[in-house]
């Protein structure tokens, strides 16, 4: 498994911006951003895998997994 699915990424329609957009909460700030969902979650998963070599570069610790939290279902509750 690659580090990188230990986090969380989310893909979501933004009505404000007309456009997906991509974060992954507690890893990066920002995120990215287009017209297209498939491609937004393509460059956020590069996206991640660049922060996380960067980390490894600086020597810093990564930041806590947000995977295994059951995100889908809480949202259930909201929803």
């Amino acid at each position: 498994m690659k580090d990188s699915a230990r986090y969380v990424k989310i893909v979501e329609w933004s009505e404000e911006d007309r456009c997906f957009v991509g974060s992954c909460p507690g890893l990066l700030y920002g995120g990215c951003h287009g017209e297209d969902e498939v491609a937004v979650f393509e460059e956020l998963c590069a996206a991640v895998d660049e922060v996380i070599e960067l980390y490894r570069r600086d020597g810093k610790a990564l930041p806590p997994a947000t995977s295994g939290r059951d995100y889908a279902h809480r949202m259930l509750s909201v929803a």
